[in-house]
C-alpha cells in the first residue's frame, strides 16, 4: 500500500466511523495534486463499499475563504447517495464528529458538462436549480487543517438535502437566503457571495472534474458553495434555508 493509500483509509475511515484524525499536515504537508489523489482514493473504497457517485460539491467559493487559506483556485469534492438526507426530515448527528450546515445553491445536470465552458454553455446543461443545504464535516482534531488536509478529506463534504426544483432561467445572480436555527436567522447573505454568481460555480465545476478525467452527468447534483459562514449543528435544531424565489429547504438534527 502506497503512503496517499495509507492516507485515504485513514480519513475513509474517519469519516465511516465518525472519529477523530491528527492532521497530515503536521507530519506531512500535502501538495493539492497529492490531496486529490488522497480524495479520489477514499471515494473509490466508498464505490467499492456500494455507494454511487450523485455529483460534486464546490468548496472555498467565496474570495475571502481563498485568501484566508492560501489558494487562488475553488477546491471541489464528490457526493455519493449516501450522503444524501431526505427533506424535511431527521438528521442523526452521530454519524459526524464536527457537523456544520451552510446554505447552498444546488444545480441538476440534464447533458454531459465537461472541459473549459462559458456560463451560457454551462447553464445549457442545466435541468434544475433549488436550494440546499450542505453538512459539512471535517474529521481533523479541533476542526483545524490547511488546505490540502481539506481537499484530502473530500473536501469536508458529508451530507447535503435538496430542496424542491425550479426551472433553470431563474435568475440566481443576486438571491437573498437566510439561514435560520429555531425559527430564528442564523445567518443572512446572498448568492452573489457564491464567486460573485454561482454560475462561475458551475463553470468551475466543468473544468475540474475534467482535470480529474470525470464529468457531470444526466442527473448529477452540483453544489455551488456556502453562500455564508457554516454553523454547528446540535441535537434538537430545526434547521431551515429560505432563498428568495426559489422557496425553503429544511431538517431536524436528532441523536
Amino acid at each position: 500500500m502506497s503512503e496517499l493509500e495509507k492516507m485515504a483509509e485513514i480519513v475513509d475511515e474517519a469519516a465511516r466511523n465518525a472519529t477523530e484524525i491528527p492532521q497530515f499536515s503536521d507530519e506531512t504537508p500535502l501538495s493539492m495534486d497529492a490531496a486529490y489523489a488522497v480524495q479520489a482514493l477514499s471515494m473509490q473504497r466508498r464505490y467499492a463499499r456500494g455507494e454511487k457517485r450523485v455529483g460534486v460539491k464546490m468548496g472555498l467559493t467565496s474570495r475571502a475563504k481563498m485568501l484566508q487559506v492560501g489558494v487562488s483556485e475553488v477546491i471541489w469534492g464528490r457526493l455519493t447517495d449516501a450522503m444524501r438526507e431526505e427533506e424535511g426530515g431527521v438528521v442523526s448527528i452521530s454519524k459526524y464528529v464536527h457537523p456544520r450546515v451552510e446554505p447552498e445553491i444546488a444545480f441538476l445536470i440534464k447533458s454531459p458538462l465537461a472541459g473549459e465552458v462559458s456560463a451560457l454553455e454551462a447553464m445549457n446543461a442545466v435541468a434544475a436549480i433549488a436550494p440546499a443545504l450542505e453538512i459539512i464535516d471535517s474529521r481533523y482534531k479541533a476542526f483545524k487543517f490547511d488546505v490540502g488536509d481539506v481537499i484530502a478529506d473530500n473536501s469536508s463534504s458529508s451530507g447535503f438535502v435538496i430542496g424542491n426544483w425550479s426551472a433553470p432561467d431563474t435568475d440566481i445572480s443576486n438571491l437573498g437566503m437566510v439561514l435560520s436555527i429555531n425559527g430564528r436567522p442564523g445567518e443572512i447573505g446572498s448568492s452573489a457571495a457564491i464567486l460573485g454568481n454561482p454560475v462561475r460555480s458551475l463553470v468551475a465545476a466543468a473544468r475540474m472534474v475534467a482535470q480529474a478525467g470525470e464529468s457531470l452527468n444526466p442527473g448529477d447534483i452540483v453544489l455551488a458553495g456556502g453562500a455564508t459562514a457554516a454553523i454547528p449543528m446540535a441535537v434538537g435544531q430545526a434547521v431551515s434555508l429560505e432563498v428568495e424565489r426559489l422557496g425553503t429547504v429544511a431538517f431536524t438534527v436528532g441523536a
